[in-house]
């Protein structure tokens, strides 16, 4: 008889929908997962808002009060999908009862929120996996295993890139994520942040960074009138990397025509790995040699492909709401302690990630080159100097 894992997901939102769908194929695309899984309850922080979603998403139960997931005995997971602030109390909260958590990125608002669920999730023995489903993309695995293969040779450049145009309408509605108390920043939360936990999937981890931002729409509709927007639109960063590579970075929400581009380029001393969000089957490559010089597009859509064979037969393409059911596979693996050769990101890498935010935001802030924040070191420092003086 295969285990059932009960699951709670916090949150009403599209992101929470498409976790739910992920419980629901589960089994689906793999039949030897050893356990399946079942939504319990909704939990949300509007009433009427949640109770709609449950309906919709099937929910049996829900509730408007997050604490009381923890004692309900059904419940043995919990999918964390709520706003940024309410990231760190419930996946603490949770772990610290005994239950798994996924919880989405970012990890936290700030790094010191994020150093404190880090450091629950190693205490616990509950399982604890980050959101970064961008990991589970086929391409972007068959990238990482070319990369750990050694097939570009000597990594010298990361360039990554995130744009959408989600906040180029200046009438679009102020929420939380305009927010800095709620969101902790902007596009370097909500978008840079998958580019710097790719960065360090692929390249390795990030040393020194410099950047600048910019809030192009100071205000936006709420009810009554106007808010403030007190988080950044754009962000543009150069990154130094512990393996020698340099790296750029840029995310921002006022990029007409782009809907969900997130890309990142890698180049080696022996080839070039490229790759496109909005092309997701597609990995451009060239490993150089022969007369060929320019980059060959790969459909991952192979038997020997990462997760080749889970879905359909060659040639037949995924999309974005497969990587959350790859995602949840190896997250119902760590609970039950079958994963083999994970590489979801764990809590101590949405760590390492929230770290390289605070420091976007701190050379930002001072214009100076800032060290990103190692274990046991203080926090985003800005360098004496401007960074050009360097």
């Amino acid at each position: 008889m295969r285990r059932v894992l009960g699951v709670a997901v916090l949150g009403a939102g599209a992101i929470a929908r498409a976790h739910v769908v992920a419980l629901k194929r589960h089994v689906e695309a793999f039949p030897d997962a050893p356990a399946a899984s079942r939504l319990v309850v909704l939990a949300g922080r509007d009433a009427a808002r949640t109770e709609a979603a449950a309906r919709r998403l099937g929910a049996p139960r829900w509730t408007a009060d997050w604490r009381g997931i923890l004692d309900d005995p059904e419940v043995g997971a919990l999918i964390n999908a709520g706003p940024n602030d309410l990231h760190a109390g419930p996946s603490i909260a949770a772990l610290a009862a005994g239950r798994a958590v996924l919880c989405e990125k970012p990890l936290a608002r700030t790094a010191g929120e994020a150093e404190r669920m880090a450091a629950c999730a190693e205490q616990s023995a509950a399982a604890s996996m980050a959101g970064f489903n961008y990991r589970f993309v086929p391409a972007v695995l068959l990238a990482r295993r070319l990369l750990c293969d050694g097939a570009l040779g000597r990594v010298y450049h990361f360039r990554g890139r995130y744009s959408d145009d989600s906040l180029l309408d200046p009438a679009t509605p102020h929420t939380w994520r305009h927010d800095r108390g709620r969101a902790g920043s902007g596009v370097v939360a909500d978008l840079a942040s998958h580019v710097v936990d790719l960065a360090h999937f692929l390249v390795g981890p990030i040393t020194a960074v410099t950047a600048a931002v910019r809030t192009y729409t100071p205000a936006r509709p709420a009810p009554g009138g106007e808010a403030p927007v007190t988080v950044e639109d754009a962000v543009a960063a150069t990154l130094e990397f512990q393996c020698g590579a340099l790296g750029t970075l840029e995310a921002g929400g006022m990029c007409p025509g782009r809907k969900n581009f997130l890309a990142f380029e890698v180049n080696g001393r022996d080839g070039t790995l490229a790759f496109n969000l909005e092309r997701m089957n597609e990995l451009q490559v060239y490993c150089g040699g022969g007369r060929a010089r320019g980059l060959a597009d790969v459909l991952v859509t192979e038997p020997d492909h990462p997760f080749g064979g889970r879905w359909w037969p060659p040639g037949h393409v995924l999309g974005w709401e497969h990587t959350f059911v790859h995602q949840w596979d190896e997250f119902v693996r760590r609970v039950t302690g079958t994963a083999h050769e994970p590489v979801g990101a764990t809590f101590a890498d949405g760590l390492a990630a929230s770290r390289v935010c605070d420091a976007l935001l701190v050379a930002a802030d001072t214009g100076r080159r800032v060290v990103v924040a190692g274990p046991g070191s203080d926090a985003g420092k800005a360098e004496p100097g401007a960074a050009g003086e360097r």
